[in-house]
């Protein structure tokens, strides 16, 4: 039934992807090596942003990794617009950093209380939280990708652990903010699912998303 319901909500899920993946584009700006200062922090709150939201949709684990496949695809996308092999710190550390992100998203909702969950403090605490575990597991990705994380000029201190404050001060408003956007969703599926369901909608709409994201993409590369 989980693969079931996440089916029915794909076209959303491909939507909210395809934003994250054009969003992470557009915050990089095209950076070839290391997050600049304050850019990585940003870009943790707003991953975080997409994660609630696509977790309200089915709420299961197989939506959020399918979101993530989109983004991570997209980004390699990006990474060849760019030149750029698909093992370089600005490709390879930052898909690894939206699997730590929903990692984190969801051990800690996995232990906090669905009441609690449900309300708008309850989601500010799950993002900080989620945000404060997500900075602390990014220094690991050296031992994934064999790229040590980016530091802080003239230090070994990482900028993930540097900028944490920023990243989970953000992701008080970011998840909550995810949690309603979700919930405006989900209603509109609800209310309107003969048309979720409809194939103009399925093969046309939310391929087009994907589509336009692309080539908005392609656009800002070009225009370097």
């Amino acid at each position: 039934m989980p693969t079931k319901q996440a089916a029915n909500h794909f076209p959303y899920i491909l939507m909210i992807g395809a934003v994250w993946g054009f969003t992470e584009a557009a915050l990089g700006a095209g950076l070839r090596t290391c997050a600049s200062f304050v850019s990585g922090s940003i870009m943790t709150a707003a991953a975080l942003f997409f994660i609630a939201t696509a977790w309200v949709l089915t709420r299961r684990v197989i939506t959020l990794v399918l979101v993530v496949a989109v983004v991570s695809l997209m980004k390699m996308f990006d990474a060849v617009l760019l030149s750029l092999p698909f093992k370089h710190g600005a490709v390879a550390n930052p898909i690894f950093a939206f699997w730590t992100e929903v990692g984190a998203f969801l051990m800690i909702i996995a232990v906090m209380k669905t009441a609690f969950s449900q309300r708008r403090t309850g989601q500010a605490v799950l993002g900080g939280l989620a945000a404060l575990l997500a900075v602390n597991m990014f220094p690991l990705v050296k031992y994934a990708t064999g790229i040590p994380a980016c530091v802080v000029p003239g230090t070994s201190y990482p900028l993930s652990l540097y900028y944490a404050p920023l990243s989970i001060g953000l992701s008080l408003f970011t998840v909550p903010l995810g949690f309603w956007a979700g919930e405006k969703l989900l209603n509109a599926a609800l209310k309107h699912e003969a048309l979720v369901r409809a194939r103009a909608f399925r093969y046309v709409a939310s391929p087009a998303t994907l589509i336009i994201c692309l080539l908005i993409i392609v656009i800002l590369r070009l225009a370097k």
